[in-house]
């Protein structure tokens, strides 16, 4: 049943929208403040995520080479306060103790990311395979699947071996194909008895335009204007490999299937009277989602790509466009290999027209678009600068997929918020609401048709944020970064999205209600416990206590005066 105010008109998306999805979604209308209470269909599979680097830690233990993002976060200024993720979470050592907050959750999955140089040190599979790294990934998995969740794994998030960037130029060089799925295919060997969801690439897009353009993650280049489409082209090819190679020597032993998770946030029309507006905010939606998407589903870059670029690239006096081509055969060889569908989703954005003038000097993806993003200033943004939570985007950026790519089937593989405090609180409200919002609107996009059959929250831990280090947090648990054996403790969010998966989705207005008390109030006595309790019972835990370290010299000074006041009283 539907809660709220009743539909509403809103922005009319024309583009290719208006064909066979007309029929389940009416583009003409977005019910903004609507809720609807239902169920997800049996079998729905809840997770949360993690990556790597981002979490394991133990950057030189047990043979693990190099990875670009080791080198990148070793230089100073790279990174926010100069973090890096030497240490992270420490995850390699904590298998036991993170599957059992999976349990606690009652997860149904758990996606996480092999890192390539722990395998194979030099990322070259014929120097050397490191058995210890190929054992910490066996001990992982079976302890996932002994405790009956099920391990989604992806390839790639972002931490190529270093050698390979230095010999090559990593992703810029077409070399990584072949080497990339040396590595895939040893991963199939190694662990494909019990993986059965293998993602290629996390956000490809990160990688190609971070990476290559504007240099703000590893291997930190700036090669405006051509780097990232040589990047993600060599990336496209080595997916399209992998999943080549699984599905004739794998597939038919293991039965497993093989997706790629990639960007999709949202881009709305500021002006749905102007045509100019309307046709941007499909160019934002191609030149990120349909970069990658639309060659893997229809063999080839988005039309609107290869005429925008190839336009620029001959008012520059190039002689080709700086897009990159496939051939016949590539496009024949790269359409279809993609058994689903990952979405990573955050939030949406308002896109205007904006006209770059074409020049050498000007020459940069973003140029390239001819796109201005805005955001509505009442939109929440608790955290991270980019994220704001606009959680209507999700079901119109979901519909999308099903009317461009065939609804594929669709896992989400990252959706969740950030805060960006020095004193983290517990009670995280504004998580709850992300996730009781972002959640509902794909609730509402399977009732319109949608092919969805996974939602993955992002993330399980607080973890490394890449440019931004630890001044971030994504998880539903918190880490206390400060202490060496970095603890974890449960936010707000953690027992409501456990509600959410032990319910299947939201049975009622009364009850969903129900779970935010309760979380808050469970919340609220983990704060307050410091407080009450005398100083001496936190003398040897401060600094494993529930709330960070850097609340608790103040927590600790305030019951000193306490108890200097009730001597002096007495």
């Amino acid at each position: 049943m539907w809660s709220g105010c009743t539909l509403c008109m809103h922005h009319v998306l024309v583009l290719v929208l208006c064909v066979s999805a007309s029929e389940d979604f009416d583009w003409t209308k977005n019910d903004h403040g609507s809720f609807y209470y239902g169920t997800f269909p049996a079998g729905f599979s809840w997770g949360a995520g993690s990556s790597a680097y981002q979490t394991e830690g133990a950057w030189n233990k047990d043979g693990k080479g190099l990875s670009i993002w080791d080198v990148f976060s070793h230089k100073r200024g790279r990174i926010l306060q100069n973090d890096t993720g030497d240490s992270s979470c420490e995850g390699y050592s904590k298998i036991k103790d993170d599957v059992s907050l999976m349990k606690e959750l009652k997860l149904n999955h758990y996606r996480f990311s092999i890192s390539w140089p722990r395998l194979i040190p030099t990322g070259i599979k014929t120097d050397h395979i490191n058995e210890r790294g190929i054992q910490y990934y066996n001990d992982l998995i079976d302890h996932l699947l002994g405790s009956k969740i099920t391990p989604i794994v992806t390839l790639y998030h972002w931490d190529l071996p270093q050698v390979l960037q230095e010999r090559y130029g990593g992703w810029q060089n077409v070399s990584m194909v072949n080497h990339f799925n040396d590595f895939a295919n040893l991963c199939f060997e190694r662990f494909g008895n019990r993986v059965k969801y293998w993602i290629t690439f996390s956000n490809p897009w990160s990688v190609a335009v971070e990476g290559y353009e504007t240099g703000e993650h590893a291997p930190g280049l700036r090669t405006r204007g051509t780097g990232a489409y040589r990047a993600a082209h060599h990336i496209i090819k080595a997916h399209a490999k992998v999943w080549h190679t699984y599905d004739t020597q794998w597939r038919p032993k293991q039965n497993g299937l093989v997706g790629i998770s990639l960007t999709a946030d949202w881009g709305e029309p500021v002006d749905i009277t102007n045509q100019k507006d309307i046709e941007a905010a499909e160019r934002y939606v191609q030149f990120s989602l349909g970069w990658f998407a639309t060659p893997v589903f229809h063999g080839d870059y988005p039309q609107v790509m290869k005429d925008f670029i190839g336009r620029k690239s001959a008012q520059q006096g190039l002689g080709v466009s700086r897009l990159p081509t496939f051939s016949p055969q590539e496009k024949s060889y790269i359409k279809g290999t993609s058994d689903f569908l990952g979405i990573s989703h955050f939030t949406t954005r308002y896109i205007t027209q904006k006209n770059n003038p074409p020049g050498r000097s000007t020459s940069s993806f973003f140029m390239d678009r001819d796109v201005a993003e805005l955001v509505d200033p009442r939109w929440p943004d608790p955290g991270s600068e980019w994220l704001y939570s606009v959680p209507w985007g999700f079901r119109r950026m979901l519909n999308f997929v099903k009317t461009q790519y065939g609804n594929p089937m669709i896992y989400v593989t990252e959706n969740g918020v950030s805060e960006k405090m020095q004193c983290t609180e517990l009670c995280d409200e504004w998580r709850i609401k992300y996730y009781k919002d972002y959640i509902n609107e794909m609730l509402k996009a399977l009732r319109d048709g949608v092919n969805l059959k996974g939602y993955t929250a992002w993330s399980l831990l607080d973890k490394f944020e890449w440019d931004e280090g630890f001044t971030e947090r994504f998880g539903l648990y918190y880490v206390d970064f400060r202490n060496k054996n970095k603890p974890r403790y449960p936010k707000a969010s953690v027992q409501f999205y456990k509600r959410i998966i032990s319910s299947n989705g939201f049975p009622n207005q009364r009850e969903v209600e129900n779970w935010r008390r309760k979380a808050v109030e469970t919340c609220s006595s983990s704060n307050q416990l410091l407080a009450a309790d005398p100083l001496t019972s936190h003398m040897e835990m401060v600094t494993e206590i529930v709330v960070p370290t850097v609340c608790t010299l103040s927590i600790l000074l305030s019951a000193v005066f306490l108890m200097f006041l009730l001597q002096r009283r007495n």
